[in-house]
């Protein structure tokens, strides 16, 4: 009776284990005793992928993970098992990808040609496929739920960071600089204007002047170079006199330069009147401006500029505070 009864209790253990093997194989999709075709996939990395991970295409199991090794050319080479009634794509690629948000891994199949909502999937699918191989499978991996998040979190931080930058920048000293710096802005604006309005006609003489003086003072350069290239010869072969005779003609073109230079300046004392009524004009453009007087002095005493940059930073913590407390309003994420 008593070995009846441990008979009985065996019996029950290895069916109740057979039960669970059999319900986890069923669960994992897996087919035991089936085997399948091998075929290599080339990635960059390959993520938390490890062997025995299911291969799925469209979302249905259709073998596992057979291998993962490092190949060359710093390539990591995974090998998958398919199983063979499968029907595969026209250009097989692979994608490594979180299957849950507890770790898990699997190996999609899709067709190359397919768009991909990543394109750092994309980029790597097509860097892959231009490293050759005949029948290796381009592969990209898909970054994990940790990753995202914490790519997440480092944005909000970006953010709250640049608004506070703001807020800093936009105080009240800094708009009352950036106010006068509008004012000199424009006021050395009009003052150039007038200035190159009233002016054009002297400048032009003071440049053709200036021409003149610079052509003669050219002239007189090239003569003094050839008179020192000469003092060597003209001093062996005896010709001090044609050496004085070029060190005065010489001393003229200096002379007459000077008296030309003199003349410019002569000119621009001669027009010190339009010069003096330039700064009174600006010196009366001044005065508008500090006392509001016409549209750009009322632009610069107003503080519409200021109470806008307020509201806007204001806004701006507004959709801070709601990016943090509804994420999912501003990010969508999505796992093969």
């Amino acid at each position: 009776m008593k070995a009846r009864d441990e008979l009985i209790v065996g019996a029950t253990m290895l069916l109740t284990f057979a039960i669970i093997v059999a319900g986890a194989v069923w669960m994992s999709q897996a087919r035991v005793g089936q085997g399948g075709l091998l075929h290599p996939a080339r990635f960059r990395t390959v993520g938390s992928l490890g062997v025995g991970n299911p291969v799925v295409l469209r979302g249905v199991r259709v073998g596992r993970v057979e291998a993962i090794r490092l190949g060359e050319g710093d390539w990591v080479e995974a090998v998958l098992q398919i199983y063979p009634d499968v029907e595969l794509p026209g250009q097989p690629a692979v994608i490594a990808a979180s299957a849950s948000l507890f770790g898990e891994w699997q190996a999609g199949i899709v067709d190359f040609n397919d768009p991909l909502d990543d394109p750092n999937a994309r980029r790597d699918l097509n860097v892959a496929a231009q490293a050759g191989g005949e029948g290796v499978w381009p592969g990209a991996t898909l970054p994990d739920i940790g990753q995202l998040t914490a790519q997440a979190g480092r944005i909000a931080t970006d953010i709250a960071s640049f608004s506070a930058r703001i807020e800093t920048a936009f105080d009240d000293e800094v708009v009352q600089h950036l106010q006068q710096s509008i004012r000199a802005f424009s006021a050395t604006a009009d003052h150039i204007n007038a200035f190159a309005g009233d002016q054009t006609a002297a400048l032009g003489q003071v440049a053709q002047d200036v021409r003149v003086t610079s052509s003669a003072m050219m002239q007189t350069s090239e003569a003094l170079s050839r008179a020192m290239a000469r003092i060597d010869t003209a001093t062996a072969n005896g010709r001090l006199d044609t050496i004085m005779g070029n060190a005065t003609s010489i001393s003229n073109d200096l002379q007459s330069a000077v008296n030309d230079f003199h003349s410019v300046v002569a000119m621009i004392q001669a027009r010190q009147g339009s010069i003096d009524r330039i700064m009174s004009g600006a010196d009366s453009v001044f005065t508008r401006l500090q006392y509001g007087d016409g549209t750009f002095g009322r632009l610069v005493g107003d503080s519409t500029l200021y109470v806008e940059a307020y509201r806007a930073i204001a806004e701006l913590r507004l959709l801070i505070a709601d990016v943090k407390e509804n994420p999912r309003k501003y990010f969508k994420f999505s796992v093969f």
